[in-house]
């Protein structure tokens, strides 16, 4: 990738157990990191990406492998002299100091002159949403406006790579939606590259230029949001991203045909073999009076029907016995009433949508 602020060559770390042996936190990490881009790195516990992120900070010596910031090698060098500053969960803010001081520490402590400090203080409190609140103290703020505290001191040194080490779990819902795009909004007025650890797929659909899905040590995937949800590269990908139908069979004719014998229209090319396909909930519908010839059809019988608010969730099986969820919206609520009833629904989708997961299996 041109232009790149970060790249990790073959990066391996393995931790001791307390019962004896290693596990392997990183497994030969390959990764580069666009400059101004907004990178996630997401997975499930354990998978390594915070382990990852520690290395690029320099808070975790490889194994083996390097990390280049910016064209340098900064594999020996300590945290303080890599051009990083890291946002932690738990915002780390000094409680004795009030916001403008906590904000402006890195400047203090480098010897900035008091007319800059302060000037770049009030700068960087402005652009997180914080004016006027230079002289109240961490408890005196709720935790939405801490998290930005620590974002102003966090950019206020202007590093050239900026990590977030899940920042926002600890916020609620509406908070955590909000901070989201504001961050997404900050980090394209900075002109900086962000990396973001989170294990919340929906915070990295949201936020991300690029997402790289880890499990087991491993970069599973790495591309747009897009393309991860619509095109995973295997069947861990597209189970830990969203919700998913995987239909496991083989490829016959225009149909992958499941071992209990359900046929999954597709229009996917390619010879006979092992494979499946990947259906997501949103691109079923409960299927009309009108035949559309282009559509396919799947009948399934109903365990149970969720609303969401938004729409509805059938969650059921075909009459072979694979499981199916479908998520419908308002609009076909009359249709969703009638299968309510009759505890069967026919199920339409195109099969231009269904994706083909050859061997399915996660990298290792």
């Amino acid at each position: 990738m041109a232009g790149n602020i970060v790249r990790l060559d073959k990066a391996r770390k393995s931790f001791p157990l307390p019962e004896g042996g290693t596990i392997t936190a990183l497994d030969g990490i390959d990764i580069e990191v666009a400059r101004n881009e907004f990178l996630t790195l997401l997975g499930p516990s354990g998978c390594g990406k915070t382990t990852l992120l520690h290395a690029i900070s320099g808070f975790v010596e490889l194994d083996g492998g390097s990390v280049h910031i910016d064209g340098e090698d900064m594999t020996e060098r300590p945290p303080h002299k890599r051009p990083v500053n890291t946002v932690f969960q738990n915002y780390a803010l000094f409680p004795h100091m009030s916001v403008g001081q906590n904000v402006g520490y890195a400047l203090d402590i480098s010897g900035t002159a008091k007319a800059e400090r302060d000037t770049r203080v009030a700068a960087a409190l402005e652009m997180v949403g914080l004016k006027g609140l230079e002289n109240r103290l961490p408890r005196q703020l709720s935790g939405g406006q801490q998290q930005r505290v620590a974002l102003a001191r966090a950019i206020i040194a202007r590093p050239k790579l900026l990590l977030l080490d899940e920042p926002l779990s600890a916020l609620d819902r509406n908070l955590r939606q909000a901070m989201q795009i504001e961050l997404k909004t900050l980090q394209a007025e900075l002109g900086i590259s962000f990396i973001f650890v989170t294990h919340d797929q929906e915070e990295a659909l949201t936020m991300s230029n690029r997402v790289a899905v880890l499990s087991g040590g491993r970069i599973q995937q790495i591309d747009t949001p897009r393309a991860v949800y619509n095109t995973p590269a295997n069947e861990f990908v597209a189970s830990f991203i969203g919700a998913s139908n995987l239909f496991r069979g083989r490829l016959e004719n225009g149909a992958v045909v499941t071992a209990l014998g359900d046929a999954i229209r597709t229009v996917a090319s390619g010879s006979a073999g092992d494979t499946t396909a990947l259906l997501r909930p949103e691109q079923f519908a409960i299927a009309a009076n009108r035949h559309d010839a282009n559509l396919a059809r799947l009948a399934v019988d109903i365990h149970q029907i969720v609303f969401t608010g938004a729409g509805y969730e059938i969650h059921g099986q075909t009459p072979n016995g694979n499981e199916v969820i479908a998520s419908i919206a308002a609009a076909q609520q009359q249709l969703v009433a009638a299968a309510e009833i009759s505890r069967k629904v026919e199920l339409v989708y195109d099969p231009a949508a269904v994706h083909l997961i050859p061997g399915g299996e996660v990298t290792r």
